[in-house]
């Protein structure tokens, strides 16, 4: 079965209707597995930030500061000791920390595609018949945007192919291009529209047909 979804042309026209594969874009919403790959894209992106030395790794400390008695002070071996102002953190964050998540290649597939379903039955999916410009200036892409005034915060999903299409999208605040080869969840997610050309849109049925 298949899905029927209106296709436009650059000017707002709408030129035909596209058939949509219903086990890619007609899928029922499932917030608990999409909620797990998405916690486990996110862990995975995840940069370690915070790091700490502990007293083997601040540098000085090596010599005694006092000796041992007959000062009437505690006793200490190192100036770097955790006691210190500016020794070593004990069990502090370390560089060495991995935040790394794995989850099952196949509850990430359908995860992707629930959440393809989910744009195109809130109707925040908009499929374009062909996306050209004729130069890579901003004002031409942001006249094509203004013929669909609805669609504000979007993801543009392109084949990378064409440079033109980047460089003119590049400065618009609403608009953020994606390598249909490298998309993922957080990017579908993140943005309340998704714009596909018809060619994308086949690409997609093409990739995900045998989806379970």
């Amino acid at each position: 079965m298949s899905i029927a979804i209106k296709v436009y042309n650059q000017e707002g026209k709408e030129v035909l209707e596209l058939g949509l594969n219903e086990a890619i874009f007609g899928l029922p919403w499932n917030a608990d597995l999409v909620h797990q790959v998405v916690r486990v894209s996110m862990a995975n992106k995840r940069p370690v930030l915070a790091s700490t030395k502990d007293r083997a790794q601040v540098s000085g400390g090596g010599k005694k500061p006092w000796k041992q008695k007959g000062t009437g002070r505690a006793r200490h071996g190192s100036i770097r000791s955790p006691l210190w102002r500016h020794g070593g953190i004990t069990f502090g964050p370390t560089s060495e920390r991995n935040f790394k998540l794995n989850i099952n290649k196949k509850m990430a597939r359908k995860a992707f595609l629930i959440a393809l379903s989910a744009k195109a039955k809130d109707n925040e999916l908009l499929v374009l018949d062909d996306l050209k410009l004729k130069t890579p200036k901003t004002k031409e892409m942001a006249m094509i945007m203004k013929n669909f005034p609805k669609i504000k915060n979007s993801l543009l999903v392109t084949d990378g192919k064409d440079e033109t299409i980047k460089k003119a999208a590049g400065n618009l605040p609403n608009l953020e291009i994606a390598n249909i080869n490298n998309l993922n969840i957080l990017d579908i997610l993140k943005y309340q529209y998704l714009i596909l050309t018809k060619e994308g849109v086949e690409y997609l049925n093409k990739k995900y047909a045998v989806a379970k």
